[in-house]
């Protein structure tokens, strides 16, 4: 039997996705849920480590919720990590405190590259079970989002097996050797558009995918490596579920130089790093995407006032509402875990009350 959730009571976010009327700007955080709410670090410590807080259903609904229960947020994205696609491929995820991700077994040579396989998705099923129980828990307050990190970036990790400052090592067999970087690409494209699915299987109302790393690529080879691989993504990816639309994000990180070539990628909205003028991004698409975006997440480390002022800017840049346009607000990248969390309540107050007016003019 299909789970049955709460009726949605705020949709303002999915109508802002789908260039909608809206009565406000909504907005929610990338990385809402982290380490700097104490909450959080609290879970985190009663998990044992991260991991063990990502792959139970339990602390990854508490930890999902707790910005919710302390901001006026419109979304509910997943607590999870975009590493849990290659981890399920067999190559040994875990963690290394202050050093972030790491890589048993990346992929170095011929041989691990042509053993790389689409993983059953039921290696996968804790995020499963996440997503439906955030979704029941949610009880109808905002929507869910699903998320997974791109083809390019997911490789970035697989191959240099943990984070990079150059990308020396991938970047080596882009050129060296772009056979096996395809087989990776097209390997991870098969995976996360089956694992966005499954998401919005279990209960995902929008999706995303982070291409964290594709603003590394040089032009040319974002438009071979990157972008390629996320339209084909997208052209798996449901577009609705029980007869109710699921939009779509995608976000290149250092993308600005391309966004007219992201808009199309097949997605129904486009996040925005904080190096981007939003009215120049909106000049550029058009109505044909909604856009996200995108306050430099190091403006709430200054004063109440001056977060507001910049809050400000951000909706005046992308100027007057009209028939087809939407605006999801954000941060143009993570939230930092030495946030206050204070901040966080200026900048929520902030964006419902300037916006009113802007919507109402409009």
């Amino acid at each position: 039997m299909p789970t049955q959730f709460a009726p949605l009571q705020n949709d303002t976010f999915l109508r802002a996705l789908l260039r909608q009327p809206v009565e406000y700007t909504p907005l929610w955080l990338m990385r809402q849920a982290g380490r700097y709410l104490p909450e959080y670090r609290a879970t985190r410590a009663r998990a044992g480590s991260f991991l063990g807080l990502a792959k139970n259903p339990d602390y990854a609904t508490e930890v999902t919720l707790q910005p919710l229960d302390r901001y006026d947020l419109d979304a509910a994205i997943l607590f999870s990590d975009i590493l849990t696609v290659p981890d399920a491929m067999g190559l040994g995820l875990y963690f290394i405190e202050g050093e972030g991700p790491k890589f048993e077994r990346p992929l170095r040579d011929e041989k691990a590259v042509q053993a790389l396989k689409v993983p059953e998705l039921g290696s996968l099923q804790y995020v499963f079970d996440a997503v439906t129980q955030i979704r029941t828990e949610l009880k109808g307050r905002v929507p869910l989002i699903g998320f997974t990190g791109s083809p390019w970036t997911l490789a970035c990790y697989m191959v240099e097996g943990g984070g990079s400052d150059d990308f020396r090592t991938v970047k080596a067999m882009l050129y060296n050797r772009p056979d096996l970087m395809h087989h990776i690409l097209q390997t991870n494209a098969i995976t996360v558009a089956a694992y966005l699915n499954a998401q919005i299987d279990a209960g995902a109302q929008a999706v995303m995918m982070f291409d964290t790393w594709g603003g590394a690529l040089a032009d040319g080879a974002y438009q071979q490596f990157s972008l390629h691989y996320m339209r084909e993504v997208m052209k798996h990816v449901k577009t609705e579920k029980d007869g109710v639309r699921i939009p779509s994000i995608v976000f290149t990180k250092g993308g600005g130089l391309w966004l007219k070539e992201i808009a199309g990628v097949g997605a129904d909205a486009v996040g925005l790093d904080w190096t981007v003028n939003l009215g120049a991004a909106r000049a550029k698409v058009g109505d044909r995407v909604a856009l996200q975006g995108n306050l430099d997440p190091t403006i709430l480390f200054a004063q109440p006032d001056q977060i507001r002022a910049e809050v400000a800017k951000v909706l005046e840049s992308f100027g007057k509402h009209s028939a087809g346009s939407g605006h999801v607000f954000n941060l143009g990248h993570g939230i930092s875990q030495f946030t206050p969390p204070e901040s966080v309540s200026v900048l929520v107050d902030a964006v419902h009350e300037f916006s009113r007016p802007l919507h109402a003019q409009g």
